[in-house]
C-alpha cells in the first residue's frame, strides 16, 4: 500500500501514526490546513461541514472550485460576459459564510419569471459585476468573501475561460459541461479545450496541505474537472497532504454507470497520477426506498469494493455519512466529523 503521504508517517511507511498529528499542544495551536477540491452540490456540503465544526485544532480552510458550468445563470453569464462561470464559486462562499446569514440568502435568491434577469441568482450577478468593477475574476471572488465574511478561501480551479471537452467510450467527443451531462455516455478522457494555469494560491494550498479532499459531486465536470489545470496534478504529486475521495454515495445515470468506488478513484488518477490515499465511504447500505427512487433514475448505490481499493494501495474509511431526508446527499456535520477523524482533528 502507499503509505501515508504525512509527516509523522514512520520509515516503513505505516500509516499508524495519521491520528497521531494532533497529540502535542504545539500542533493543536497550529491550524489544520484543509483543501478541498470539487463543485456542484457536493463540496459546497464539505464546506458547510468544516465551517462550523467543533476541531481539536483551527481549521484553514481552501476551496478549490471548477468553473466550467456552461448551464443556466452561469452559462449565460460566461458566454454574455466571457468570464469563468460563477455559480458553483457562489454555492461555496455560501456554504462558508456565517449561518443564518440574511446577505448569503440573499446571494441564493433566483429571479422568477421573464425578462432579462430571469433564472439569475443575486450572487452570480454580484460576482460578475465585482469581476467588471475590479477587472479580474479571483479579485471579484475575493471581494464577494470579504462581503460575505467568510471563514475560509475560495478559489477557481482557474480564473481563465475555459471548457470542458469528453471523449466517451463509445468514440463520441462531446464539447462542454452541459452536454457531457446530456450525452449520458461513459467518459473515457476529460480535457480541457485549452491549456490554463491553475492560480498559485491554489497550488500552494494543495502543497501546504494537511488534508486534501476530493469531493462528492459528478465525478468528471466537478472533480477531475478541478485537476485539468496546469500545476494542479504536480502540486497534488508533491503534497505530503492525507488526500482523500469523498466517494458518491449513488452512480450517475450514463456518466458513472456501473462505476464501483475503486472506479472512481482510477477516473482520478487516470487523469491526474497517483493521488488519492484513502477513500471515505458510506458504512451501511442506504434505506431500501431511496435504492428503489434512484434505480427509477437509472442511479444506483456506489458498490464499495474494498479488495479493489485496497489493492490500489487506497485505504478505505466507512462512516455513517447519509443526511436526512429523500435525496441521497452527504451529510454536512457527518461528512466533517469524519473527514477530520481521519487526521485525528475531530
Amino acid at each position: 500500500m502507499r503509505a501515508w503521504p504525512v509527516e509523522g508517517t514512520d520509515a516503513g511507511g505505516s500509516r499508524a501514526s495519521i491520528r497521531g498529528r494532533g497529540g502535542a499542544a504545539a500542533a493543536l495551536a497550529t491550524p489544520l490546513r484543509i483543501a478541498a477540491l470539487g463543485g456542484g452540490t457536493g463540496l459546497p456540503r464539505v464546506l458547510a461541514g468544516l465551517s462550523s465544526a467543533s476541531a481539536a485544532r483551527p481549521l484553514d480552510v481552501t476551496a478549490i472550485v471548477t468553473t466550467c458550468d456552461d448551464g443556466g445563470s452561469s452559462g449565460e453569464l460566461r458566454r454574455r460576459y466571457g468570464m469563468p462561470s460563477p455559480g458553483d464559486i457562489r454555492n461555496c462562499l455560501v456554504a462558508l459564510s456565517p449561518a443564518p446569514g440574511p446577505l448569503a440568502d440573499l446571494f441564493q435568491h433566483r429571479f422568477p419569471g421573464e425578462g432579462g434577469l430571469a433564472g439569475h441568482t443575486v450572487g452570480n450577478v454580484v460576482i460578475t459585476a465585482l469581476a467588471q468593477r475590479l477587472g479580474d475574476f479571483g479579485a471579484a471572488i475575493r471581494a464577494a468573501g470579504e462581503l460575505l465574511g467568510v471563514r475560509g478561501r475560495v478559489l477557481p480551479a482557474t480564473d481563465r475561460l475555459a471548457g470542458l471537452v469528453a471523449t466517451l467510450d463509445d468514440g463520441r467527443v462531446v464539447h462542454g459541461e452541459s452536454a457531457i451531462a446530456a450525452a449520458r455516455g461513459r467518459v473515457g478522457r476529460l480535457q480541457l479545450d485549452a491549456p490554463v494555469p491553475a492560480p498559485q494560491a491554489a497550488l500552494d494550498a494543495l502543497r501546504e496541505a494537511d488534508l486534501v479532499v476530493f469531493g462528492p459531486g459528478s465525478l468528471y465536470s466537478s472533480v477531475v474537472a478541478t485537476l485539468l489545470c496546469d500545476g494542479v496534478a504536480d502540486a497534488l504529486a508533491a503534497s505530503r497532504a492525507v488526500r482523500v475521495l469523498v466517494v458518491n454515495l449513488f452512480t450517475q445515470p450514463g456518466e458513472t454507470a456501473g462505476y464501483a468506488a475503486s472506479d472512481h478513484v482510477r477516473a482520478i488518477e487516470h487523469h491526474v497520477g497517483l493521488v488519492v490515499d484513502a477513500a471515505l465511504v458510506q458504512a451501511r447500505p442506504p434505506p431500501a426506498a431511496l435504492v428503489r427512487s434512484y434505480a427509477a433514475q437509472g442511479s444506483h448505490p456506489v458498490a464499495v469494493d474494498r479488495e479493489e481499493l485496497r489493492e490500489l494501495g487506497v485505504e478505505v474509511v466507512e462512516a455513517e455519512l447519509f443526511g436526512a431526508g429523500e435525496t441521497a446527499r452527504h451529510d454536512p456535520s457527518r461528512l466533517a466529523a469524519a473527514l477530520l477523524g481521519m487526521v485525528g482533528a475531530e
